[in-house]
């Protein structure tokens, strides 16, 4: 999942505290977020994305590490479950980016998901896909979830995006509608899932969309996205090499972002997990997806830092 729009949207307002908690949690007494916190960097998944750069980082990666592969509309789905095969015999726990619009057809997807269980996986994470047009019959993870009910599988799992911070190009309320169509569609499948963020830079943006999407119904745990310890330029330069055309797009016209993401020192993630975590808890943010860009080294120790106390 390579979406890193940033941004204020319109609906906000400036409410920090959420209304909704979770069955489990409503009658836990207030944190100071120390231990939710801790949770969170402890159970950090990696972002990983098939470029020939990757190799050398890998053993960077802690032992036995969740870990995402994206689906690059550079590349083909069939890379990416190369290297989630590649990751599974390092001993780590991939989980392969499905994304609809690069699926040719239900046999296609029956094969890529026959692979899946063939590598003796349980769970995938479902994104609409970054090519411009869809190569088969699915242009949406909606449209590909509703064909599951006919296609042999051995999930029990499934990751599905969210945007805490609006989307470039689609609206506030189409975003709203397929959030919850798609909880609607995973409990129907009797598939367990949640939903995890595109790259966020604003704590309050977060919190108010999740407490207005937890009033409303939403109860899929979420899980933050937030960009590791990468350089600026490299994000970008990769970004423009594997065609994130509406991020990319978004970034050129919010020069606050990306302004944000080419601070001295480049951008540190530990401020966005220490304003969220005391909300952690209530409003049910279950992990961290730290997207590295493949800088493995440097993000997995900025997570060891802080979770160390130095940063």
């Amino acid at each position: 999942m390579f979406a890193f729009f940033s941004g204020t949207r319109g609906n906000r307002t400036d409410r920090w505290t959420s209304v909704w908690r979770p069955a489990s949690t409503r009658h836990r007494p207030p944190t100071d977020g120390a231990a939710a916190r801790h949770r969170l960097l402890t159970d950090a998944q990696w972002e990983l994305i098939p470029l020939r750069n990757l190799a050398d980082q890998l053993p960077h990666l802690p032992p036995e590490s969740p870990v995402s592969i994206t689906a690059s509309a550079s590349k083909t789905l069939e890379d990416t479950l190369d290297l989630t095969a590649e990751i599974a015999t390092l001993g780590h726990r991939p989980v392969p980016h499905i994304a609809a619009r690069m699926v040719r057809s239900h046999a296609h997807l029956q094969e890529l998901l026959g692979r899946v269980g063939t590598l003796g996986l349980n769970e995938i994470f479902l994104v609409g896909g970054d090519v411009t047009s869809p190569t088969g019959p699915f242009d949406s993870a909606q449209q590909l979830l509703e064909a599951l009910a006919d296609v042999e599988h051995t999930l029990t799992h499934i990751g599905i995006t969210s945007y805490p911070e609006g989307h470039a190009l689609i609206s506030d309320a189409a975003l709203h509608e397929a959030l919850h169509a798609k909880q609607v569609l995973l409990a129907e499948a009797g598939i367990a899932g949640h939903a995890s963020t595109q790259m966020c830079f604003h704590p309050r943006s977060i919190v108010e969309w999740l407490s207005s999407e937890r009033a409303s119904g939403f109860t899929l745990p979420v899980h933050l996205g937030i960009p590791g310890a990468v350089d600026p330029a490299r994000l970008l330069r990769i970004g423009t090499r594997l065609g994130i055309g509406a991020s990319l797009r978004y970034l050129r016209k919010n020069t606050g972002a990306v302004a944000r993401m080419l601070r001295p020192g480049g951008y540190d993630p530990s401020g966005l997990v220490d304003q969220l975590a005391p909300h952690a808890d209530r409003l049910d943010i279950a992990g961290l997806h730290v997207f590295t860009f493949n800088s493995i080294a440097d993000t997995v120790a900025w997570r060891d830092a802080a979770m160390a106390g130095r940063r």
